[in-house]
């Protein structure tokens, strides 16, 4: 299948919306992108209709029509019916007009085309009687049953789509003509190119708006009425079943729109729960004014709903009469590779993923798969990741996280802006002389701690770093950190145990000021011993040069 839906890489962001949205699953996410698998996608576009980040994006043939009407041809343009949905107040020749500034020799409605093809489905019910009978109008839900569903395909119509019947019809009244289909699906860009000789390129009505900005034209609100018109109504649910004036009787008309709710009755037809009936089925909810591309841009189903049926008659467009060997279509069962892991394999997967009983299997769906061992089997099936699993990755996560803090020797506490405690760690608990953290959870920081650093850095948003303080009641010395993390608006503190640490500094200053007390002391003793032996040679000098001045004295008298 050829991409028809691309992913801009840059703008994923591993949310996983687009795999809970996938009704089948065909989503491949490898190196933290999701990656369509085409060979399993039916192309609804549900995962560009829900993704957040815009990441999915519809590859656009807007160049390919240019080219086309480059060529010389004339090149027709065939309106889905929701257009009236998507452009309100908008009639088909006010959308003639506009195309025709584009460089289109015309636009019509692909609602002619479905004249052709309610008549099929009549004369299907009435001439062969199958006991059930699927409308084949929905290229989605064709890709549905030819590659998940085969069993099914005997009841599903061979009967070309409206855009397919349209197609021929202006080809066969325009021989050299070529053909482009516009309307909100991504789905009829493969049945354009799956089915030669139809159509020769399929737009969105994203990509015609685009276009006609880009040229300056515009779109005059102008709407015609004509009740020739029934076949309008299509694009509603029922609406096929609502233009078959002529419903054979014995058979049970019923509409069922919306992937998931079209599965539930492919099941039951699979169980032989349902026959007698003809189901009108639709992939997008509403049916076709709920294509990806409305649904995305102009989600707005019951104004579209009015829309439509304001627009639509109540007879049949008068077009020549296509013979029923031309109406018919084949549609062959699409193979896709669906290996299965064994139940073995499945129960290893799991337990890599934490899931070692059954009651560890949460089937919570963050991942994008309805049950853990859809998971699993995505991961067996490399379309997922043990990563993806939130509840393991958050199990991981804190068990990492709780394993750092409950061996880091620093106590720490988590407090709310209440003033509560919300986290202690072991550290915290053996500092603050706490038997055990539900003692004190939930409560008031003031029992334990005193609450004014944490009311200031709560009311200043400024933090406290390495503060020395005496837990007085502990007989402890710590120093505390008290900081805000203003996304989580919860306070955080730390508590280093620092009384060995200031013990010992005390200690240090005890023996230095008794140190400096006995130098002193030694100090003032040895000034004395000076001043004594001073004061002694004094005297001993004195007598000294006395005795010495007097015997002088009478030697000098001799």
């Amino acid at each position: 299948m050829a991409e028809y839906l691309k992913l801009k890489k840059s703008n994923c962001r591993n949310c996983y919306k687009c795999i809970r949205n996938c009704p089948i699953k065909s989503i491949k996410f490898s190196a933290g992108q999701a990656h369509i698998v085409a060979d399993e996608c039916i192309l609804c576009g549900q995962c560009f209709v829900v993704c957040p980040q815009n990441a999915k994006e519809i590859v656009s043939e807007v160049e390919r029509v240019r080219v086309l009407l480059a060529d010389g041809a004339p090149v027709y343009a065939s309106l889905a019916p929701s257009f009236a949905a998507n452009y309100p107040g908008v009639g088909i020749g006010a959308m003639d007009a506009a195309l025709r500034k584009l460089g289109f020799a015309g636009a019509e409605e692909t609602a002619v085309g479905a004249k052709p093809v309610k008549d099929a489905y009549e004369r299907l019910l009435r001439e062969e009687a199958p006991p059930l009978l699927i409308s084949s109008c929905c290229h989605s839900i064709n890709l549905l049953i030819q590659k998940y569903y085969p069993n099914e395909l005997n009841y599903l119509a061979k009967v070309l789509s409206p855009m397919q019947a349209h197609g021929a019809d202006i080809k066969r009244r325009h021989p050299d003509a070529k053909t482009v289909f516009i309307g909100p699906c991504v789905a009829k860009k493969d049945e354009a190119d799956r089915y030669e000789g139809y159509m020769d390129a399929a737009l969105t009505f994203d990509e015609l708006s685009g276009w006609l900005r880009d040229e300056g034209a515009t779109i005059e609100t102008a709407r015609d009425n004509e009740r020739e018109s029934r076949t309008r109504i299509f694009p509603t649910s029922g609406g096929v079943i609502k233009s078959m004036a002529d419903r054979p009787e014995g058979y049970i008309y019923l509409a069922v729109d919306g992937v998931e709710n079209c599965i539930e009755a492919l099941k039951d037809i699979e169980a032989g729960g349902l026959r007698g009936c003809f189901i009108e089925m639709s992939a997008c909810k509403g049916s076709c004014i709920g294509g990806p591309v409305i649904e995305k841009y102009r989600a707005a189903p019951v104004r579209g709903y009015m829309e439509i049926c304001r627009y639509a008659g109540d007879r049949d467009f008068k077009i020549n009469p296509m013979p029923a060997e031309e109406m018919r279509k084949s549609i062959e069962y699409l193979y896709r590779s669906n290996v299965v892991p064994s139940e073995a394999e499945i129960r290893e997967i799991l337990k890599k993923m934490g899931k070692t009983a059954p009651e560890h299997e949460l089937n919570c769906g963050s991942c994008g798969y309805n049950a853990c061992r859809e998971k699993a089997i995505a991961v067996f099936q490399g379309k997922a990741d043990l990563s993806m699993c939130l509840p393991f990755l958050k199990e991981k996560a804190e068990s990492f996280s709780d394993n750092i803090i409950n061996n880091t020797p620093n106590g720490i506490l988590v407090i709310n802006e209440d003033l509560e405690v919300q986290q202690i760690n072991r550290a915290a608990l053996n500092i603050l002389n706490i038997r055990s953290a539900s003692d004190v959870l939930g409560e008031q920081v003031v029992r334990i701690l005193d609450p004014k650093d944490f009311m200031e850095v709560r009311q200043s948003g400024r933090g406290i770093y390495e503060k020395r303080v005496y837990l007085a009641e502990y007989r402890r010395y710590v120093d505390e950190t008290v900081v805000l993390d203003g996304e989580y608006r919860v306070l955080i503190c730390i508590l280093r145990d620092v009384t060995h640490e200031e013990m010992e500094r005390r200690k240090k200053e005890d023996i230095g000021k008794r140190t400096a007390q006995i130098a002193d002391r030694v100090v003032e003793r040895q000034m004395r011993v000076v001043q004594e032996i001073a004061s002694l040679l004094g005297e001993t000098t004195a007598e000294t040069k006395i005795a010495l001045t007097k015997l002088k004295e009478s030697i000098k008298d001799e």
